[in-house]
């Protein structure tokens, strides 16, 4: 089935602005979210949708791509300018949007009550972001990073008690887990800010963790950066965000992507560009020449009369598909250097041999002039 326009499913025109998307993409994504529609597969596929077209349309150059080139532009199998497919996994886009917290979701789908406080609780997402070069993002590469974050404390286990401590109603609220207080003839119901909603607090806390479960913690993670990656990519590490609250699991690290530029190629998906100089010379009677590529360099030949911005392509000397389908390709660019600083001699025989040409040696030029007298005449 053929895939339906980005902007039709996000129910937006074509010039709205990104606030306009985002906003949309809330209150549609909170309408056909799963667990406000479980079992329901059509709901499902509504969600799915929904985040492939958010994530396209939220970044300024995949909705640059996407109004050029349409769904081509990200559909590996077609060379729609060297852009990667693939999309992220539809949960991940929402808990991006809407945060990482699990409250959120109770307020979202719980019809405005809110989270059991005595239940476990997943940890919180974190985002790192990092930079790397141009030759490990198209190459790829390993990396040793360093995160500051709530752990699991390893005294108590994450209880947040001491060994033998047992849990009490809490004295405060008296067990409720709220405080009521009245205003006139209304009465206000707010968290207990001891127990902070459980109803029970611990006798005697771990005094290594204060009783919260969770010490800060320097964990040093290895990544494994495919190749292919560019800027804005990201990478999730699967339980390496903040460690979850009574014994629940632990969030995700999402790692950005940034690529530094490179003093030579320039990239177009996976297409390098490279502009390489060669000589008057060279361009005129034809050479072979050096080029530099990321596994090393390259031989090419030019022919005689080679003109500047001619474009030769090194099959397969491009960088990798990250998700496999082939290599692209290096295009080189020539550009004809013009002598400067020439000496007397020089210059000398230079003129000799201007006054050798006529205007078979420079038919672009004789064509040109003969195009303006036609304009003028």
């Amino acid at each position: 089935m053929a895939k339906r326009d980005y902007y039709e499913v996000l129910g937006v025109e074509r010039t709205v602005e990104m606030e306009e998307i985002k906003k949309s993409y809330r209150r549609l994504a909170v309408k056909y979210h799963p667990d406000k529609n479980p079992g329901d597969k059509a709901a499902e596929e509504k969600f799915k949708e929904l985040g492939e077209a958010y994530e396209a349309l939220s970044d300024p150059q995949k909705r640059a791509a996407y109004d050029q080139h349409g769904h081509a532009a990200f559909d590996p199998r077609l060379r729609g300018g060297g852009r990667s497919g693939g999309f992220h996994d539809p949960a991940d886009i929402f808990r991006e949007v809407f945060g990482g917290g699990g409250s959120i979701f109770e307020d979202l789908f719980g019809g405005g009550g809110r989270a059991d406080p005595t239940q476990p609780q997943r940890g919180a997402d974190l985002r790192y972001d990092m930079e790397i070069t141009f030759e490990e993002a198209a190459i790829g590469c390993e990396k040793e990073i360093t995160v500051n974050k709530p752990d699991r404390c390893d005294v108590c286990g994450g209880t947040g008690a001491e060994n033998g401590s047992r849990s009490k109603p809490c004295p405060t609220c008296g067990g409720r887990g709220q405080i009521i207080s009245s205003r006139g003839i209304f009465s206000i119901a707010q968290t207990c800010p001891r127990c902070e909603g459980a109803g029970r607090v611990i006798e005697k806390p771990c005094k290594a963790c204060q009783g919260s479960g969770r010490r800060e913690h320097t964990s040093k993670i290895k990544l494994r950066i495919p190749a292919g990656v560019d800027t804005g990519s990201r990478l999730r590490s699967s339980g390496n965000g903040e460690a979850g609250l009574r014994g629940g699991p632990s969030g995700d690290l999402y790692i950005i992507l940034h690529v530094k530029p490179h003093e030579i190629f320039q990239r177009d998906g996976e297409d390098l560009i490279c502009e390489v100089p060669v000589s008057f010379v060279q361009a005129t009677l034809g050479a072979e020449i050096e080029v530099p590529t990321l596994n090393g360099k390259a031989h090419i030949k030019i022919p005689a009369g080679t003109q500047p911005g001619t474009v030769f392509r090194l099959k397969g000397k491009g960088v990798k598909n990250i998700e496999g389908f082939g290599t692209g390709d290096l295009h080189v660019r020539i550009g004809v250097e013009v002598p400067s600083h020439l000496n007397h001699a020089q210059k000398a025989k230079l003129q000799e041999f201007a006054e050798l040409c006529d205007e078979k040696v420079n038919p672009m030029t004789q064509s040109f002039f003969e195009k303006a007298k036609k304009l003028f005449s």
